[in-house]
């Protein structure tokens, strides 16, 4: 393993650290939002817990990462012992499968809730709250013991250099394993993202055919002004649906990146990639978020000193001294 020297490059440094600014501030703004909606509101929007976990899940996870890039991108003198890699490393996969996990989750409880009464999914418009919240554990449990061996294998590497060894920072790597646990561990972890990822795809599929079908019943109606109204509903759904779809097209490239990174012997440029690729649905989703749900919007310009009311069960907000468009 050669020491790479990421910090040299002060354009990737850059673009890094301006990344995790701007998803820390976005999901910082949705989260504090999503607070103030459950402190306010009797009766939340069925999808606003898990995109209030999500943003938490993400603001930790790039916090976490931020300090892991500075051992990266920035060329100060410090080692960390073996402890410091190991957690450091396992906390920040820790918290990106529970993102994955939310994203998952999202998915399908956004398909859910737009299933219409005659479906079978109908029935689990009733389930509360707990009964997500403990899916989402079973799924992050699932999920997280094909990576159990992340903590065993990293290590602090400061002065070490060595080919067999996988560059993580400037002072941890991972130890390389027999090529029998890497081939169990590589065929749990494919199964591991082909179930995650089929489940989105689904959930997504599910959503499109009743958004079309839903399409072509109003269609009748455009000349009525009723046609051409967007339900919020439709564009929860709609949101979601983009998120979730950049979402698996992120994690594929970076599955497939990550997978390539062996084969080109610890490529640095291929490591800047994948940091970027895989951190970067943390920034998008938070900013589509608040771009596209006018309470949130709402929400931001009262941090400028403007007061709002949330009237309890209901997505209205009042505004004192100005009306809202």
């Amino acid at each position: 393993m050669t020491k790479n020297k990421l910090y040299h490059n002060a354009a990737v440094r850059s673009a890094f650290f301006s990344e995790v600014a701007i998803g820390i501030l976005a999901n910082t703004i949705l989260l504090l939002f999503h607070i103030f909606i459950f402190l306010h509101e009797h009766r939340p929007n069925p999808t606003d817990l898990p995109v209030g976990l999500l943003a938490l899940t993400h603001l930790a996870m790039l916090i976490i990462m931020g300090f892991i890039g500075t051992d990266i991108f920035m060329s100060w003198e410090r080692f960390w012992d073996t402890i410091t890699c190991k957690w450091l490393v396992y906390l920040h996969r820790l918290v990106r499968g529970l993102t994955v996990c939310i994203t998952c989750l999202l998915s399908v409880l956004q398909a859910v809730t737009l299933s219409p009464r005659s479906s079978c999914l109908a029935k689990l418009k009733r389930t509360s709250p707990r009964h997500y919240l403990c899916s989402l554990l079973v799924l992050w449990v699932l999920y997280m013991s094909v990576s159990s061996h992340i903590f065993m294998s990293v290590i602090a590497t400061p002065n070490l250099t060595s080919d067999s060894l996988i560059y993580v920072t400037e002072s941890c790597s991972v130890l390389p394993i027999s090529y029998t646990l890497r081939q169990v561990f590589s065929t749990f972890l494919t199964v591991r993202e082909f179930f995650l990822m089929g489940l989105t795809f689904v959930s997504n599929g599910y959503m499109v055919t009743v958004l079309c079908i839903h399409k072509r019943e109003t269609q009748h109606l455009h000349s009525s002004s009723l046609a051409l109204k967007t339900s919020p509903e439709q564009r929860a759904t709609r949101t979601i649906l983009l998120l979730t779809s950049f979402f698996m097209v992120m994690s594929i490239l970076d599955y497939g990146i990550s997978a390539s990174r062996i084969m080109w012997n610890n490529d640095p440029a291929l490591y800047c990639v994948i940091i970027l690729i895989s951190h970067s649905y943390a920034a998008v989703s938070a900013l589509v978020f608040i771009s596209t749900d006018k309470r949130v919007i709402i929400f931001v310009r009262t941090m400028w000193g403007r007061t709002v009311t949330v009237y309890s069960g209901k997505d209205i907000f009042s505004t004192s001294g100005m009306n809202w468009l």
